[in-house]
């Protein structure tokens, strides 16, 4: 049986989104196509390879003895371990079951009550959609009963993870539509990605015939909230009626401060939600949070 390759396993809260606050098991798959390595950085700043932050890390990969030494950086994705390929040896690998065992071990009563399963990464569709409806047909996993899949907003349903999505995820618990979220953040060129490898309107109508599905913006100035106005038209063009959220970007305490407020204003201003990053200030954004 397929094993999953994944970075992460842990208990914490819902830090972004519709669900801020909400007690959680997040599972970081390992794996994503883009690299979003300019957040933070200046934006007419060129380089090539990956972020310059990450460069000494890759250098230096000997000093590390598991994914919790790593450090936090500043610039770029968060969860820079979880998208290069020089990373995977600290990858861990499991099959269904025994990554259900380890899901549910982390539950404060070891049984579902109100925590979400929150399944990130990386990007948590490129690849691995196959193996999803194996591990939440899992034993003990049956009871769960709130899904989030937070992804960019970049990669089709296949036919037969749609089909289960509509007719066993969804059939078989009371309101499964809105027990079920795409968390999408399309990424401006703020991240140093291309508009049109970004941002894919039909595929997110896709999530949206199956799930609750919104759209949260990491933005740090009038600059990108323009942007992300043109790809929310993009959106709205395509179909999609979900709600739109604003979100600061900074991945540690020192830039995050210098925006937040900034950002809830401007959210304001177009009617928006504005949503915070509650594992920066509770956190630090540290591993396992």
């Amino acid at each position: 049986m397929a094993k999953l390759h994944y970075t992460e396993l842990f208990y914490s809260i819902q830090g972004e989104g519709r669900y801020m606050g909400v007690p959680s098991v997040f599972l970081r798959t390992f794996g994503c196509n883009f690299r979003c390595k300019k957040f933070n950085r200046p934006r007419n700043e060129n380089f090539d390879g990956p972020n310059p932050e990450v460069v000494p890390i890759i250098a230096n990969l000997d000093k590390y003895s598991k994914f919790e030494d790593l450090p936090v950086i500043s610039t770029g994705c968060d969860t820079y371990a979880s998208i290069y390929p020089e990373f995977k040896k600290f990858a861990m690998k499991d099959e269904p079951q025994a990554l259900a065992d380890k899901v549910v071990a982390l539950l404060p009563n070891r049984e579902w009550r109100d925590e979400h399963l929150v399944i990130t990464g990386g990007e948590p569709l490129l690849g691995w959609q196959r193996f999803w409806p194996d591990l939440l047909a899992a034993d003990k996993m049956e009871t769960l009963k709130e899904l989030t899949f937070e992804t960019n907003g970049t990669q089709e349903l296949h036919p037969e993870f749609y089909d289960y999505l509509e007719h066993v995820w969804t059939m078989n618990r009371i309101g499964g539509y809105d027990k079920l979220t795409f968390s999408v953040s399309p990424k401006l060129s703020i991240s140093g990605e291309k508009w049109e490898d970004a941002i894919k309107p039909d595929i997110v109508k896709q999530y949206e015939e199956v799930g609750t599905t919104y759209l949260k913006f990491v933005v740090a100035d009038r600059n990108d909230v323009a942007e992300a106005e043109e790809a929310i038209n993009a959106y709205r063009n395509a179909g999609f009626r979900g709600h739109v959220y604003l979100m600061p970007c900074g991945g540690v305490i020192e830039p995050y401060k210098l925006n937040a407020t900034d950002v809830a204003k401007l959210a304001l201003r177009k009617g928006w939600r504005y949503s915070d990053r509650l594992q920066v200030p509770l956190f630090k954004n540290a591993w396992g949070t």
